[in-house]
This record gives structure tokens, sequence and C-alpha cells, in this order.
């Protein structure tokens, strides 16, 4: 199997996304992790590209590696695969798929995934309806792998967000085994023992990170310590501001806050007075909606003098028909907009933040033992 790996992307066939390959249960060998389903997928490839001596370049997560050893079938599997990042015959990296895209987009070398990348089409939007970039391994007759051209498709902005946000807890080693969060550790605030250090501690720090779990253990990113729990997390809840489409402004709430939006909302709004243009402005009243965040919940009212249009989202369809807002309090849901004059366009980002997070994963089965309440993500 060797002779097919290349070290020089440049003289590949085909990109491969290993990890993706090698966690494949679908292909060949039972088990959670095995290389044999690389042997099959070479296979593939020698007859989708009709070359006996096809290259492959090989991308891998570290964690495939170093995170998973007891899932492999065969335990040397593990010995050759660290024996190919040794020879640089697989380029073994902290999170294989920006590296994987990168290279698809500048040398236009197929990927070999089943992975849809959903999570990355925000900083790709060239991955929007591709039909010509990404073959999916899938099972043949009797035993084999074929390749065939993946279509992956257009999701919504709100799936979208949905799978970044899982992404990012994958890197962070903060999913559990079902993919849920860990409750227990997105939960909660956390703080270095280093004093010097503000990349978690919410009241001196101007983004509290989520912490990275490594070993089961909330470690800091930057000094490899044991972080120190320092009680339940603040939900916050993210806005975007859109013109024509463009953005060009993201504010976080608190919970537990009353936020004015409009043209001079007052002390403690959002005033959209210089991020709006002018001729746009006529339309915007002085304090045009008023939100209100409750237990990681947003709720929001038109108060303007023009009036408000709501457009809710409607799940992986994307989003439903304007509708008025009228002067009753609704939910205002991830993914959610609301155009204040047209043009302008004040939208609840998909992502969530840890508290929001953990609210709907708790809705959605039983929350593990010492689960946590709430939580939310940067």
């Amino acid at each position: 199997m060797e002779e097919h790996l290349t070290t020089d992307f440049e003289a590949a066939c085909f990109l491969v996304d290993l990890s993706n390959i090698v966690r494949n249960r679908g292909l060949g060998d039972p088990g959670a992790r095995s290389l044999r389903r690389l042997a099959l997928v070479v296979d593939a490839a020698k007859r989708f590209a009709r070359d006996p001596g096809v290259q492959l370049y090989l991308v891998a997560d570290r964690s495939l590696r170093l995170g998973g050893r007891r899932e492999f079938t065969d335990p040397a599997d593990v010995r050759l695969l660290g024996r190919w990042v040794e020879a640089g015959l697989v380029e073994e990296l902290a999170d294989a798929d920006d590296r994987l895209l990168e290279l698809c987009k500048h040398t236009g070398i197929p990927v070999i995934t089943g992975d849809r990348f959903r999570g990355h089409r925000d900083e790709h939007p060239w991955l929007q309806g591709n039909t010509d970039d990404f073959l999916e391994p899938v099972p043949g007759a009797h035993g084999t792998v074929e390749l065939v051209p993946a279509d992956l498709g257009v999701p919504s902005a709100l799936d979208i967000s949905r799978k970044a946000e899982e992404d990012v807890l994958k890197k962070m080693g903060l999913l559990g085994p079902r993919r849920t969060p860990r409750f227990d550790v997105v939960s909660r605030n956390w703080h270095c023992p280093d004093d010097r250090c503000t990349l978690y501690d919410t009241r001196r720090g101007t983004a509290a990170l989520l912490p990275r779990v490594i070993a089961g253990v909330p470690r800091c990113q930057s000094h490899g310590s044991h972080l120190i729990d320092d009680g339940p997390r603040t939900a916050t809840v993210q806005l975007k501001l859109l013109v024509q489409g463009e953005l060009r402004g993201r504010f976080t709430l608190e919970d537990g806050s009353t936020v004015n939006v409009g043209r001079a909302p007052g002390e403690g709004g959002i005033a959209l007075l210089g991020l709006v243009p002018k001729e746009r402005m006529a339309g915007i009243s002085r304090t045009h909606v008023e939100l209100r965040v409750t237990g990681g919940i947003v709720r929001v009212r038109d108060r303007s003098t023009y009036g408000t249009r709501w457009r809710p989202t409607t799940g992986r369809s994307g989003p439903g028909p304007w509708q008025e807002l009228g002067g009753a309090e609704r939910q205002y849901r991830g993914g959610d907009e609301l155009q204040l004059v047209e043009g302008v366009v004040l939208a609840r980002s998909g992502r969530r933040f840890p508290t929001e997070l953990a609210q709907e994963w708790q809705r959605r089965r039983p929350p593990p033992p010492g689960a946590a309440a709430e939580t939310r993500m940067y």
C-alpha cells in the first residue's frame, strides 16, 4: 500500500481525508478504526483513475493516532500509522479539515472523504453546491469500495452554524462518546492558575474561551495547566447586523439583560447610527426593537413607529417567509431574522453559546450524570 502514498501533494491524484476513511464503519472491516479501509480506497482509486500506480496524499487529525489507540481493530495499525507519519506519508495536524480544503482549493486535486464540511461553508463559500471536487467512498460488490462524485449541497445558514459549532466542540475534546457536549465542562466557567492568563476569565478577559479537554481534564491552551472550576457559565447570545447582506457588526447580549436596538436607543442599547447608511436610517426608529434575554432564551418586541418584519428559521430548509412582527413579544431563535428596513437585517447567530447549547441538547435526550445547567461557545 505504501507505494501508492506520496509525500508530495503535487504528485498526488487524490487527497485523502484519512481520519474520515479509517473511522468509516460502512467500509470493509468491523470495528471503530481500521487501516484496511484505506487499502480498499486505494484499490477504488486505481479503478476510478484507471491508473495502477495511482498516488494519494494523506491528511489526518492527530487524534486518529494518539486519541483512540484501543479503537483500532488491529494494534499493528497504530505502529504502521506512526511510521507513515515519521516518513511524511501522512500529514498529521490538530485538525485536518482546513488543510484538506486549502489544498483542494489551490490545487484542484479532488478529496476522497465522506465529510460534507458543513461547518466550513462560511470561510469556504466555494463548497456550497460543489459537485466537482469531492469523491465519496461507498461500499461496492463483494466487500469492495467504489468512489462516487459527491454533491455537497447547499445547507442553510443555520445548519452551517450548527455544524461549525459541533466541529469546535470536537476539536476541543468536548464531545462525549455519543457526540453530545460535555455538559460538566461547557456549562462551567474556568480560570487558569497562572494569574496572568485571562483566556478563560469572564471577569478580566474580553472573550472567555472554552477549555480544551485532554485525557478527560480541562487544560489551559497556553500553559497546559489544569483549569480551576469558577462556577456556572453565564448565558450569552450573539446578534449580527447585516446591511444588504454584508456583515456590519456583531453584538453579544448577556443573560438577564434587556437591550434596545435602534437609531439612538440610549445608554446600554445598540445604536445603529454610523453602522447603517444614512439613506436607510429614515425608516429606523430611535428605539426600534427591544430584546430580552432570560435563561438563555431571547424574546423580541417591536417598539418602532414604522414596523418590523420577522423571518423565522425553518431548520434545514432555511428561512421561512417574511411576516409582520407585530406588538406581541415573540421568541427569537437561532437563525431568525428581523428586517428593520429594506436591506437592514438583525439576525440571531445560528451558533449557540454554551448555555443555549446545553439547554437544547438536554431537551433532546437525558443529560449525563453530573450535568450542569447551561452553556454556549466562542
